[in-house]
This record gives structure tokens, C-alpha cells and sequence, in this order.
């Protein structure tokens, strides 16, 4: 089973793509648009991705509070979650996504890619930390652990 990880933004969404298994993800790719209620175009490069990689399950970021609780961000989410679920008619799961932005500006860091080249690769790095962390809490749970 293929899954797509999706951090969404104002203004970007990364998408990452786990490979045939499962088991690990990567990033594919950071989709801009103007404003961030322009989405149709996101949606509809959404949907060509899920076609093209025959992606079965969506992972999408859920921007929790550092202190847990709910916000405008993930009202936000929650709104664009609905109309990809009504689009694709694929399982949509939220998942955690505190602190994965600054996870991957660490590793971006840490694999020199400097401070003016990380906005292109930010967004679908956080995607990725954002789908392996949910496809290691599945395999966890899977195995008892």
C-alpha cells in the first residue's frame, strides 16, 4: 500500500510519497499557490500524484499548539482535509505534525543545503518526516511494540 504524506500551508504544500511497501517515505515535491484559498489547483496536482503513484491513504499534518490544543492553523486543515477527502474518496488521516518543520531545517542544515535553498526544499521534507513518523507508529503498532 502506497501512502502520501501532505503538510499543508498558507501559501505551499509539501507532498512526500512512501515507496510500494509502506515502509519508507520521501519527498516528491513542494506544490505554491498564490493565496491560500486558491486551491484548485493544489487539489488538482493532488490528485494527478495520487493517480501516477496509486496512492491508497493520505497523511496530512495536524498543526496542533505546542501545548496540544486546537487553533486557527488546523481549522484551516481541517477545511482543505474535507475537500481532499470529497475529491479522491481516499482515507485522510491527521497526524501530529509539531515541530517538523524544525526537524527538517535540521537535516536540511545537517546535509548542507544552505539557509536561501532550503525554502525549496522545506515543505515536502517536512512532509516526509511527517508520513515516516506515522508509517513507524503503524509498523509499531502492528508488531505489539
Amino acid at each position: 500500500m502506497r501512502y502520501m504524506g501532505l503538510d499543508y500551508g498558507d501559501k505551499t504544500v509539501g507532498v512526500a510519497v512512501s515507496d510500494e511497501l509502506g515502509i519508507t517515505a520521501q519527498p516528491l515535491e513542494t506544490i505554491t499557490r498564490e493565496r491560500w484559498n486558491k486551491l484548485r489547483q493544489t487539489c488538482k496536482r493532488i490528485e494527478e500524484i495520487i493517480v501516477d503513484k496509486k496512492v491508497e491513504v493520505i497523511v496530512v499534518g495536524k498543526p496542533l499548539n505546542m501545548n496540544g490544543t486546537e487553533g486557527e492553523r488546523l481549522e484551516k486543515t481541517r477545511e482543505f482535509i474535507d475537500m481532499i477527502k470529497r475529491r479522491t474518496g481516499l482515507k485522510v488521516v491527521e497526524f501530529d505534525e509539531r515541530l517538523t518543520t524544525v526537524e527538517a531545517d535540521r537535516i536540511l542544515d545537517a546535509t548542507g543545503v544552505t539557509a536561501s535553498a532550503r525554502k525549496e526544499y522545506i515543505d515536502k521534507m517536512a512532509a516526509a518526516i511527517i508520513l515516516q513518523t506515522y508509517l513507524d507508529m503503524e509498523k509499531n503498532i502492528s508488531e505489539g511494540i
